[in-house]
């Protein structure tokens, strides 16, 4: 049976000038957050590192946003030991779960992007799980909800504490359980009738208003 390895990652902003190439990107990755779920979606252990950036930087707007600090990254392992870690902590039989397919994208660019060769990480990509379309499914609706909302709609009481990459991972799992397992009812006091299309994902927001300031 498979095992479910829910994840999270957060990142900082890459400044026009300190581009590449090889990383023309505007965000790079600063942390991992990942729980490992049996097949019971009782969670059994969890994974958290730090990532020190090789383009951006951790500045005041990413502090206030996440909580990381400067001096969390400054020697924290790079992006290729973090992701070696990451690996081998990995069970093989293990599907990868985030909420929207951004994290997924991520690790693609960091691995191209950084000339990465991981090749024990790329199967995972082939059955990794969109959390995010999955409560959409379940709300019959096209609209991809943030996480913060699909909790409240999934009645959970949930630790707060967006984008930090370890909570995220693991509300992100809870709801995941009630959705694999059939136990997921829509509150109903919570009605969806007027909100707008929205997306939740560090990248997605990051990427939303950092394309304001250019």
């Amino acid at each position: 049976m498979s095992q479910y390895v829910v994840i999270d990652l957060e990142m900082c902003k890459v400044p026009h000038g300190r581009r590449t190439a090889a990383f023309p990107w505007s965000l790079e990755l600063i942390e991992i957050g990942a729980v490992l779920m049996n097949e019971c979606f009782e969670i059994t252990d969890e994974f958290k590192t730090y990532v020190s950036p090789e383009f951006g930087f951790v500045d005041h707007f990413i502090r206030d946003l996440t909580g990381i600090c400067q001096k969390d990254t400054q020697n924290a392992p790079c992006a290729q030991d973090a992701l070696s870690a990451f690996t081998e902590w990995l069970p093989e039989d293990a599907v990868i779960v985030s909420w929207s397919m951004t994290d997924r994208s991520q690790f693609k660019k960091e691995l191209s992007g950084k000339a990465i060769d991981l090749p024990a990480l790329l199967p995972y990509f082939e059955t990794w799980t969109d959390c995010q379309k999955m409560f959409g499914d379940a709300m019959e609706s096209r609209r991809q909800y943030r996480l913060s909302e699909a909790l409240v709609f999934a009645s959970i009481d949930y630790s707060d504490g967006a984008h930090d990459a370890l909570i995220d991972a693991k509300n992100t799992a809870m709801l995941f359980k009630q959705l694999k397992t059939d136990t997921f009812s829509p509150n109903p006091y919570m009605t969806d009738a007027d909100e707008k299309p929205c997306t939740y994902s560090a990248f997605a927001e990051l990427s939303t208003l950092f394309s304001m300031v250019g």
